[in-house]
């Protein structure tokens, strides 16, 4: 796709953070005095003047990232190495930095007097690089009143959950699908939360292509090795009874509806329009003591709306930091029934059952050994192979 070239034709240069936070690694030296407590700014975008303290933009990012040690001391070792925007430059009234040491970063904030001049400056000095190759890899986090670039790309991650946007004045960027990309108060510039980064890491780019299948030794290029399937929820219950303890077991819409902290099903809202025709609970929960050993089971009526569906939810679970949650339950499909499980033991017992997993994660691929096969969706696999507990599976 478009952004995957961008990415390729930029791989050999340095560090493209459109501001120079990014240059060389800060030392996390001492900071200076903090300033005093402000309002937390209110970001959207930019627009519209807002006066902003540097410790209530430290208010509003904390909410997302550690922002430890405020200053705004001139001489402290973690500023950037250069000058390149200091007081006094692009309406900056005030510069200050914070660490985030969980992430290994620090961040640097701006507060411009005037945010469409900063905005404008930051593009002439985009376009001025190299013939326009800067800000690639903007972290320049503009908000209402308050700009912040963070050197980390897991401090940039965590602010893309934010109501801050980075700024990209690049014109070969372009927001891959499934993230924003807004005007910002200079034409030929956008605003988006894709945090784009120079290792990969950055945010999830749901256009990258998908192993298809039908390439590995033994795979079917169309059809199936064969899935799992039964005739009605009580014979999907026997079916899977060597794998998942349904000793206690309810088909009562409300308690097919709970769930809990330790345990979040795949289906969620009207299951029929997810496909699902039957649905079941299986496990203890909850009441007096925690809910635990919970697995739904289900009868697919359409196996590509409940596909479609499951595509989407884990997507958005990838979109804050490109990991699945550990509490979300996995979808393992058969021909005409499904079973959501965050247990790798009963996921791996269903993997000798003929299920599969439902795999969107962008860039898969199943080792050698492992099952893979087309989903009915596009950007998805069905495999036995479990990323996160290797250990189990492969026939």
């Amino acid at each position: 796709m478009h952004t995957q070239r961008i990415l390729a034709m930029t791989a050999a240069l340095a560090c493209l953070a459109a501001l120079p936070a990014c240059e060389g690694d800060p030392a996390p030296g001492a900071s200076g005095a903090t300033p005093s407590a402000g309002a937390a700014a209110t970001p959207v975008g930019g627009k519209g003047p807002a006066p902003v303290t540097l410790a209530g933009a430290q208010q509003y990012v904390r909410q997302f990232t550690n922002c430890d040690d405020l200053s705004d001391q001139p001489g402290d070792p973690r500023m950037p190495l250069t000058e390149f925007v200091g007081v006094g430059e692009w309406s900056v009234t005030q510069r200050g930095v914070c660490s985030d040491a969980a992430k290994d970063g620090q961040l640097v904030f701006y507060i411009p007097s005037d945010m469409k001049e900063f905005q404008e400056r930051y593009k002439r000095s985009v376009m001025e690089s190299s013939g326009g190759s800067q800000g690639l890899f903007s972290r320049v986090f503009v908000g209402k009143g308050f700009v912040v670039t963070p050197t980390s790309t897991e401090s940039a991650l965590a602010l893309a959950r934010s109501e801050l946007r980075i700024l990209y004045c690049n014109p070969s960027f372009w927001a891959p699908k499934g993230y924003k990309m807004d005007k910002a108060l200079v034409e030929g510039c956008g605003l988006s939360d894709f945090v784009n980064a120079e290792d990969g890491k950055g945010s999830p780019n749901f256009e990258t292509p998908q192993d298809p299948g039908g390439q590995k030794p033994g795979q079917p290029a169309k059809g199936s090795l064969g899935l799992a399937r039964a005739g009605s929820v009580a014979e999907l219950r026997k079916l899977v009874a060597p794998s998942v303890d349904c000793t206690r077991f309810s088909t009562d819409p409300d308690t097919v509806a709970i769930e809990s902290i330790d345990y979040t099903p795949v289906v969620e809202g009207n299951a029929l329009d997810w496909g699902v025709t039957g649905r079941a609970l299986c496990g203890e929960p909850g009441g007096e003591q925690r809910a635990h050993h919970l697995n739904w089971l289900d009868t697919v009526g359409d196996m590509k709306a409940l596909q479609t569906r499951a595509k989407a939810a884990q997507q958005a679970d990838l979109k804050d930091d490109g990991k699945l949650r550990r509490t979300a339950s996995r979808l393992l499909v058969g021909e005409n029934v499904a079973v959501e499980s965050n247990d790798p033991d009963v996921r791996f017992g269903l993997y000798q059952q003929q299920f599969l997993y439902l795999n969107c994660v962008p860039g898969f691929s199943a080792p050698t050994g492992y099952r893979l096969e087309r989903a009915r969706v596009e950007g998805c696999v069905l495999t036995n192979y479990d990323p996160e507990n290797p250990v189990v599976g492969g026939n």
